[in-house]
């Protein structure tokens, strides 16, 4: 049974569970505050009854005591007016002899027989009740003055007393019920605003799954926890929503990138099969051909494996301190050998004495990309200037070409895969539109920066910057 109802309980609803969790918690404090309030009132209240039929003793007690003194022969049944104008509403006096024998008995609105005589040597107050189920609190006291033994009776009949309690009692039950429910519904009433923004986002689940990515959780402005939940699923979103679409370009761009290459090469082996075999100047017109797509094919796999280690982050091997001015000046050289016609000047001299902790190769591997992208595309003015700097809290390398430029509205693009400005003005000019993106990944990997500015028709300038906790005075 129990465990019947743990599981219904834990199978509610979150806003009912809060409903019920708010009304129990109020429930169970106010029980509490009103149980010790009503034993307090209860107690206190005994404690004025008592005190007052005390009084009383001591009131009658000292009448009879000044009436035997003066006069020792002094006939009890006389004080019988006294006491009926001393008695309370709901009390009874009784005068009892030394044998218990009633000589004077004084009723107001009580009956006798509800208390049995009784002749005491000692003080005894106590409350009890009757079969009649009549709360009654009884004071008997002994009374010796002069010559006379016996013992004062006083009785009072707590009706008030327990009707009072009673009234108490269910006021605090009224109230008690009336706090619950009032509890239960401001509990619902909260627990259904906890629950908006919760609604929202399962809502903004159930219409991704229905209508895609681009669905977001709208009107949550409440500032706390929810709304900070919901905002960064938002943000999720927005990150799945251009991981997929990037995935979904990249996917298109590689298709291409590799149908292209392999319509070539299929086409070159259809003309080798139909007329190549026996024309040596169209066999090797075809093998040449062939041959250059599959090395272009190759570049391709290796860039894109490449591309896919440097996104995995993964640096840990062979980082050292290297000087950047030898190795800027090495990878210049090289491209001096290789681009005769190019014009290379260095200004590295600020960054002569400056280290970073970097994988060399990664280094070379960016400035190679960045200078292979400024030799393409220059065709005028070739003048190609790569300059260090040296700041307060990090290292600049700055390429800057004379190129054709870029177009504004392409340089946000130009990290993106396989993304080349003008595809089809540059599909001429060899490369895979992968060199940048490795670039930017390899920079990032070291907490770098590349960006790029460029003007169209004058010149491209690419900087490179590495924070100041990758700097090492040599």
């Amino acid at each position: 049974m129990r465990g019947r109802l743990s599981r219904s309980i834990q199978s509610l609803p979150i806003k009912w569970k809060l409903m019920l969790g708010a009304a129990l918690l109020i429930f169970m404090l106010f029980a509490s505050y009103n149980f010790a309030q009503y034993l307090v009132l209860k107690q206190w209240m005994m404690k004025q009854e008592e005190d007052k039929i005390q009084v009383n003793m001591v009131q009658f007690q000292d009448y009879f005591q000044d009436k035997l003194a003066a006069t020792s022969d002094f006939p009890i049944v006389d004080s019988q007016l006294y006491i009926e104008k001393m008695s309370g509403k709901n009390q009874l006096v009784r005068i009892l002899d030394k044998e218990g024998k009633p000589l004077v008995a004084v009723a107001n609105h009580f009956v006798t027989n509800w208390v049995v005589p009784k002749s005491v040597v000692i003080p005894e107050l106590y409350d009890t009740t009757t079969h009649k189920e009549d709360h009654i609190l009884i004071y008997r006291s002994p009374l010796v003055a002069g010559s006379f033994v016996g013992t004062i009776e006083l009785a009072s009949n707590l009706e008030t007393f327990d009707h009072f309690s009673e009234t108490l009692l269910w006021v605090m039950l009224i109230g008690g019920i009336l706090a619950v429910f009032i509890s239960a519904i401001s509990g619902l009433a909260i627990s259904r605003q906890f629950m908006r923004p919760i609604r929202a986002l399962a809502s903004t689940i159930r219409s991704v799954k229905e209508k895609g990515l681009s669905e977001r959780v709208t009107d949550i402005q409440n500032g706390d926890e929810l709304s900070s939940l919901a905002k960064l699923f938002n943000e999720l979103m927005n990150q799945l929503e251009y991981s997929f679409l990037q995935q979904k370009q990249f996917v298109e761009d590689a298709s291409h990138e590799l149908r292209t290459p392999i319509t070539i090469v299929e086409g070159h082996l259809s003309l080798l099969n139909r007329w190549g075999k026996s024309d040596p100047a169209v066999l090797d017109e075809s093998l040449e051909a062939s041959l250059q797509e599959v090395r272009r094919l190759k570049k391709l796999v290796q860039e894109l494996l490449t591309l896919t280690k440097v996104e995995a982050n993964l640096i840990s091997d062979s980082i050292i301190p290297i000087q950047l001015e030898p190795l800027i000046e090495e990878t210049l050289k090289r491209f001096e050998v290789m681009h005769t016609e190019f014009e290379f000047i260095a200004n590295t001299e600020t960054i002569r004495d400056v280290m970073i902790l970097m994988n060399p190769l990664h280094v070379e591997q960016m400035l190679m990309i960045i200078l292979d992208n400024a030799v393409k595309y220059t065709s005028l003015k070739k003048q190609i200037v790569i300059e260090g700097i040296r700041l307060k809290n990090e290292v600049q390398i700055i390429v800057q070409d004379h190129g054709m430029g870029i177009p504004e509205a392409d340089l946000p693009f130009v990290f993106d895969r396989f993304y080349r400005v003008d595809k089809a003005r540059n599909r001429e000019i060899a490369g895979t539109g992968l060199g940048l993106a490795i670039a930017k990944q390899l920079v990032l990997n070291y907490q770098g920066s590349l960006t790029i500015s460029s003007v169209e028709g004058e010149g491209t300038r690419v900087q490179l910057t590495f924070p100041l906790h990758q700097i090492v005075d040599a």
